[in-house]
Parts: C-alpha cells; sequence; structure tokens
C-alpha cells in the first residue's frame, strides 16, 4: 500500500514540470524535462528519465522505469500491480524504453517472479487506448498496439509487430518481426515473422505485405521470404520437412534464420 504521508508536489529537477495537484511520492527519480499533469501520481520506486511526459491522472506505480522521451497519456495506469492470483506483492518491475506513446487508458502490469520479474517495452512503441499489457509480456520496439488489444500474461512481441482492435493474444504466445494481427483476431498460437493472422481462433491470411514493402528489404530478401512462406504453408509439407526445404532451397540470411528459428523453438504451435 502506497503511504500517503510521503506525498510532495515540489520538483527537485531543474527544467522539469510537475503540475501542484500532481501527486509525486518521496525516492521517485525525476529527470531534466520531466511533465507531470494535475490529478497524475507518480510512486517511489519510479524513474522517469529525460522528458517524459505523464498526463492527466496517470498513474506511474510500481518499480517502473520510464525511458526518455516517452508519453504517456491522460488515466493510463502503468506499474499497476498484475492480475495474477500468485502475485504477493514481490519486488518486480516494469521497463519500458524511450520515445513511446502510451495512450488513454492504457494498463501495463508488473511483472511476477515466475515470468522473470519484468515486463518490458521497447522504443518508438504506439500503444492506443484501452490496451493491456499484461504481466512478464516483452515487447520489442516499432510496434503498433490498436485500440483495445489485449495481451495476456508472458507474450512475446519482436520488434515491427502490428496489432488490429480489439485483437488478444493468449498467455505465452509469440508473434515473429513485422508478423500482423488482424481487428478483432483472437490468437491462440504463435505467428511466425512476416506472416498475417485472422479470426477466431486466427489462422495465417497470407504474408504482412505492407510491413515487408516498408521494411526496405532487397528484392532478393522479399523473395525469399516468400518463398520462405510457401514452402511453410502452401507445399503439403510436415513442418520438420519445410524447415529441412527452406534451409536447403533459401539462401542464408538474417530473414531466413529468424523464420526458422521462431518455427523451431515454438512451443505452443504456430498458427497454420
Amino acid at each position: 500500500m502506497i503511504d500517503y504521508n510521503h506525498l510532495t508536489t515540489i520538483a527537485k529537477v531543474e527544467g522539469s514540470s510537475i503540475h501542484p495537484r500532481a501527486l509525486v511520492y518521496q525516492g521517485a527519480k525525476i529527470y531534466k524535462g520531466v511533465v507531470v499533469g494535475p490529478n497524475a501520481m507518480v510512486g517511489p520506486n519510479v524513474t522517469l528519465h529525460d522528458n517524459v511526459q505523464i498526463g492527466p491522472g496517470a498513474l506511474i506505480l510500481g518499480k517502473t522505469t520510464i525511458g526518455e522521451g516517452t508519453q504517456v497519456s491522460p488515466y493510463a495506469t502503468v506499474g499497476a500491480p498484475p492480475q495474477d492470483l500468485k502475485y504477493k506483492g514481490e519486488d518486480t518491475e516494469v521497463r519500458i524504453g524511450k520515445n513511446n506513446r502510451i495512450c488513454e487508458y492504457v494498463n501495463i502490469s508488473l511483472g511476477t517472479v515466475g515470468g522473470g520479474g519484468v515486463t518490458s517495452i521497447g522504443d518508438n512503441n504506439l500503444i492506443m487506448a484501452y490496451t493491456h499489457v499484461a504481466h512478464d509480456c516483452n515487447i520489442g520496439s516499432n510496434c503498433v498496439f490498436a485500440n483495445g488489444v489485449h495481451l495476456a500474461g508472458h507474450v512475446i512481441v519482436k520488434n515491427n509487430v502490428t496489432f488490429g482492435g480489439i485483437s488478444g493474444a493468449h498467455q505465452f504466445c509469440r508473434f515473429g518481426e513485422r508478423a500482423m494481427v488482424a481487428a478483432g483476431s483472437i490468437v491462440v498460437q504463435d505467428v511466425p515473422p512476416y506472416c498475417l493472422v485472422q479470426g477466431d481462433r486466427a489462422r495465417i491470411s497470407g504474408l504482412n505485405v505492407v510491413g515487408l514493402r516498408r521494411s526496405e528489404l532487397s528484392k532478393e530478401r522479399l523473395a525469399d521470404v516468400k518463398n520462405m512462406f510457401k514452402i511453410l504453408y502452401n507445399e503439403n509439407l510436415t513442418l520438420e520437412d519445410s524447415i529441412e526445404r527452406i534451409k536447403s532451397d533459401i539462401p542464408e540470411s538474417e530473414q531466413r534464420e529468424s523464420f526458422v528459428n521462431f518455427v523451431v523453438t515454438s512451443h505452443r504451435g504456430i498458427c497454420r
């Protein structure tokens, strides 16, 4: 529980701006250029790096670190206790990188001991309103979460992944680089890199063509991605045979290694 006797409204860092009606707990680390809006609350174990903006009514709780330039919109909650019955108040964390935009009513939970203790988010992500990022999720950089996305615990999201509105992910699911989840989808298995899934329960719908177009991959690497997808999904091969074909037919590259490694290390199985 928070001891409200140790609240302060005094900004101690030159260049920061803390509204008189904000509640900033003693012990919070506030760096240069930080703005904390009215009725926002910053807990005692929070670190806000340069130029972080905390909107009115937002709650930044727990052991939370927010990187330079990240914006937290009004009424978002970051670092709340995880929605996990096994959590008993252990010392766990939220770590958020640089230049993220965390929109209204987003909820990001602390990690749990059983999941490694850390919920992490990289850089340059857009997390739209009402999205929930549960305990022990690990999100990369340059991802987009449209309104109302819900990630259960322990979900892993690689870089440049896009989630359509009101989509969700089962706990322990993984999303490979430049994957895309269509609006309204419910994902219960892993989504390989570059793939598009849709539906309840989500199935492969094709490649993430828009994401690939934006990737600036060479024509040769784009052709490799298309051929890997064809081998895995259109050749009527077993998973093991598909992997062997990809290794034999596709030139070695970062994209091939990422794709193959993702598939062979899947514990939940991949969307088909």
